[in-house]
């Protein structure tokens, strides 16, 4: 492939586009200044006018969410994984049906693997803008995320309905409810009741994986960070590995699997057959199956990185965690 043809395969940090009325609660006080990104696939955008990067999905999707300081992201849960890295600032992630059934602190480099079954929530609680990358399991994320009740009711008083399509509309804008199209149906006590609740003492151990742990670990070669062997074990339909300088020494391989690099620091530099390119931080590179490639750290300093891969898995609960008996 030539050097034109790969960089349609790179998203650059900088070449990012926000969308700021992504969700449901976008005009929610406290939620409202939230941007989402979708770099590849869908994810579960319920914006008609969200920018997706990268169409083709390769069983997962890759996105991220930009927060300046105290904007929060409501309680939610997914039908697939939801995986995170902070690529910056510091973050709070909350659980449970109000959002207050545990939470962990979570900085730069920093993993987590929010299990389904679960409603969840996150806020930027450092002092700039922050970033979080996050990988959604499954072509079509799941399908979308289920709101706790609570955040559908708020943001009718904002003017924002969400359909049983998965589509927003925005009352403020003079959008109804299509013909035929029923508002999404609210989850009631009954439903509620279903879901568990997740201590902070089970939650962390099963559910964080720190950098500096995962830098000590990838001195001499890669780090699988969620897989079957993982620090976190989970088979979600992707596996992902954490590389430092450490792990590479610019041998060639190849892959039958997609591979999708995400920098976390530093610059790495990729060659093929047909060129190479240097990747920097937030940069994410979607290298098709059968590539021959090398990769190396492209300037001193610390250096690390994310490679998200396909797996045979299929796509769906959080593997022998929770029983699958909560509203789909």
């Amino acid at each position: 492939m030539t050097v034109d043809e790969m960089e349609k395969r790179i998203v650059r940090y900088g070449d990012l586009v926000p969308c700021r009325t992504a969700f449901i609660d976008a005009h929610t006080p406290g939620s409202d200044r939230k941007e989402n990104f979708t770099i590849i696939g869908g994810g579960v955008s319920e914006a008609a006018d969200q920018h997706v990067h990268i169409k083709e999905t390769p069983g997962f999707n890759i996105g991220a969410a930009g927060q300046p300081p105290k904007c929060r992201n409501s309680l939610h849960t997914h039908r697939t994984a939801e995986v995170f890295f902070v690529l910056s600032g510091r973050w709070r992630f909350f659980w449970g049906n109000d959002g207050t059934d545990g939470e962990v602190t979570l900085t730069e480099g920093d993993v987590i693997n929010i299990p389904t079954g679960i409603f969840r929530g996150f806020e930027n609680i450092g002092t700039d803008y922050g970033m979080i990358m996050a990988v959604l399991g499954g072509d079509d994320a799941g399908g979308g995320v289920i709101w706790a009740p609570q955040v559908i009711e708020d943001a009718k008083d904002h003017g924002l309905v969400l359909g049983e399509n998965g589509v927003l509309y925005d009352s403020n804008k003079g959008e109804d409810l299509p013909a035929g199209i029923e508002p999404m149906r609210v989850l009631d006590e009954d439903d509620m009741a279903l879901f568990p609740k997740v201590t902070t003492a089970m939650f962390v151990p099963r559910f964080v994986a720190r950098y500096l742990d995962m830098m000590a670990l990838a001195d001499c070669q890669p780090v699988t960070v969620i897989g079957q062997d993982g620090m976190l074990v989970d088979q979600p339909g992707f596996t992902l590995e954490f590389l430092s300088a450490g792990s590479v020494d610019n041998t060639a391989y190849s892959t039958d699997r997609h591979e999708i690099l995400m920098v976390m620091r530093g610059h790495w530099q990729v060659t093929w057959a047909g060129g190479q390119t240097v990747l920097a931080p937030g940069d994410v590179f979607a290298i098709p199956p059968r590539i021959e490639r090398s990769l190396k750290v492209a300037m001193s300093g610390e250096a690390s990185l994310f490679r998200v891969c396909d797996t045979d898995d299929e796509a769906g609960p959080t593997m022998n965690f929770f029983s699958d008996n909560r509203p789909h």
